[in-house]
């Protein structure tokens, strides 16, 4: 917890300090929560910024490269400083049938910031601009950052797409489930009654049902027919569905005990409208809650995501998501070949503990009593 300056300064700065003011200053001293955001922060980027890190167009297929192990970029020659990487051969063991891959050091291909490579869209325009790109080949044919998979594509590319998907997901998802948990919740403490026991019997209802098997039928539901686009929306408003209930039972309970205060009753008093009452006046006195609820309900989503998706209920091919990308790592044997294709873990667990120490973070933060 925080120490109260002394000085005369800092009182009089706090006493005239805003509740976001506040909220920043004791923010500021928490580090874990500080590294938290920066990390979360470029997660974001590079999912705001996945055509332009990705090198390799995420569908291309080769299956002369299948199951590459990763292949790194050689930052000097002949002591000097020239990126480049070298060109691969590769053959089939006759022992074990396994393809064998030789770095041929005849074959040299320098690496150059900003080059050009596949083309990519923004606001409408066409683009060929990368972080990475190779001169006298394409990028896709010799540089391998992470390896490649069963169809010989590009893990690093794919992986790009993979966290800008699945990051929305999760961040629309959260916006989703905040708005119907505070509107129902709300709506339900405020006015009592009949309303509130159909919302209530609802939650009820929702809660009751085993979350894998509800997430398996409705992620089954969907028709095959589909394209991306549609059971990637389809799928964020299906987590978002189930999301809800549980701060919708926080915000009720709060309702309940600040409908009678004195400050709700003046707003009343003063021809405030009912809307105006909840978000205004009653939300703002317990934001700490909803703002680590939403911070901790981002990685829920995620989770929930990557799971419908590595069962093969979410997202299908060609879409790409962290949990497509670990479908390829669900059999065991194919991990002990290929260890490679466990690394999509790594963003999930490094993203979900850095929201996790961001929500405790921002919950001190907002805390009036802190």
């Amino acid at each position: 917890m925080a120490t109260q300056p002394t000085s005369p300064d800092a009182e009089e700065r706090i006493s005239v300090a805003t509740q976001w003011q506040l909220m920043w200053w004791r923010f500021r001293k928490h580090t874990l929560a500080k590294v938290g955001a920066i990390v979360v922060i470029l997660f974001y980027l590079v999912a705001l910024m996945a055509d332009f890190l990705a090198y390799s167009d995420p569908t291309f297929v080769e299956a002369q490269r299948s199951l590459l192990p990763p292949h790194g970029i050689q930052w000097t020659d002949n002591g000097h400083f020239a990126p480049f990487v070298y060109g691969l051969t590769g053959s089939r063991d006759p022992q074990t049938f396994k393809r064998v891959y030789v770095t041929d050091p005849n074959q040299k291909y320098p690496v150059r910031l900003f080059g050009k490579g596949f083309e990519w869209e923004i606001f409408g325009k066409k683009v060929d601009r990368h972080l990475i790109a190779v001169e006298g080949a394409k990028a896709e044919e010799v540089v391998f950052l992470l390896g490649t998979d069963q169809l010989g594509r590009d893990l690093w590319s794919r992986l790009m797409y993979a966290t800008r998907t699945s990051l929305v997901i999760g961040l629309v998802g959260v916006t989703l489930s905040l708005f119907l948990g505070i509107l129902l919740g709300g709506i339900s403490g405020y006015y009592g009654g009949s309303i509130d026991t159909f919302i209530q019997r609802t939650i009820e209802v929702i809660r009751s049902i085993p979350t894998i098997p509800l997430w398996m039928g409705l992620g089954a539901a969907l028709p095959r027919e589909w394209n991306v686009r549609q059971v990637y929306f389809a799928i964020t408003v299906i987590i978002s569905l189930i999301g809800w209930t549980e701060l919708a039972r926080v915000v009720r309970g709060r309702f309940l005990s600040l409908r009678t205060e004195d400050y709700v009753t003046a707003a009343e008093l003063a021809g405030c409208s009912q809307m105006r009452i909840i978000f205004r006046h009653m939300v703002p006195s317990f934001l700490s809650h909803i703002i680590a609820a939403t911070t901790l309900a981002i990685p829920a989503m995620i989770i929930s995501e990557t799971s419908l998706s590595f069962l093969g209920l979410g997202l299908r091919p060609p879409a790409v998501s962290w949990g497509v990308l670990l479908q390829d790592a669900q059999n065991v044997q194919a991990l002990a070949i290929s260890p490679w294709m466990i690394t999509p873990t790594i963003p999930v667990v490094v993203v979900i503990l850095s929201l996790n120490f961001l929500g405790d973070g921002l919950r001190d933060a907002a805390d009036p009593y802190g």
